[in-house]
């Protein structure tokens, strides 16, 4: 016990450092790494609890994937962060406004949390003992929260679709592929028969 515990509040330490870490680094490289470390963290803490399958997960999607795609976009991108922060302070009256609406939302929410006194029994459930922890996550992400497990889904692609069109820009002086024109060409446009004269060529 003694020894989860200290591996307990070790993972914590260092996922809340490296939490506070991605907001306040400078560098956005070292905000994405520090973000690795605190997945890497959270897997921890997900072992400790004996969630192995969500541990993997965590460590396969987010570290594996999405974390270092962050990378090679924050890397690729030649993007002037010092630009970005010259109009930082008009907008910091908003933030505040919709942090203080999350805010109460969120107190709302746990303020008025109310459990079910019957609950487990509204729908059968094998032993925890005769079940995997795989088998029981996804009883109960397909059963009791199948609606919100398509909402994020939804949520994904919106952001897919709004990071599509974010990173979609027309520069001047970059050829682009245009399929339509491409396709609409004539053999007059695109073949030129000439005629070299023997000892007149390169």
């Amino acid at each position: 016990m003694v020894i989860q515990a200290l591996s307990f509040y070790l993972f914590a330490l260092v996922a809340v450092a490296s939490g506070v870490m991605v907001i306040s680094a400078r560098n956005p490289v070292h905000s994405v790494l520090f973000l690795i470390l605190a997945f890497f963290n959270a897997a921890g803490l997900f072992v400790l609890m004996g969630a192995e399958f969500l541990a993997m997960i965590l460590v396969i999607v987010y570290v594996g994937a999405v974390a270092v795609l962050f990378l090679f976009v924050v890397m690729m991108l030649d993007i002037n962060f010092q630009r970005l922060r010259q109009g930082l302070l008009r907008y910091v009256p908003i933030g505040a406004a919709v942090g203080l609406i999350l805010l109460a939302e969120l107190v709302l929410v746990f303020g008025s949390w109310i459990g079910a006194p019957d609950g487990a029994q509204t729908r059968p459930m094998p032993p925890a003992a005769e079940m995997t922890n795989t088998e029981a996550l996804g009883r109960i992400l397909y059963t009791d929260y199948v609606y919100l497990f398509q909402a994020s889904g939804m949520v994904l692609l919106v952001a897919m679709i709004g990071a599509i069109v974010l990173t979609l820009r027309h520069r001047e002086g970059v050829r682009r592929q245009t399929i339509g024109a491409q396709v609409a060409r004539s053999k007059a446009d695109s073949v030129e028969v000439v005629k070299v004269r023997p000892g007149s060529g390169v």
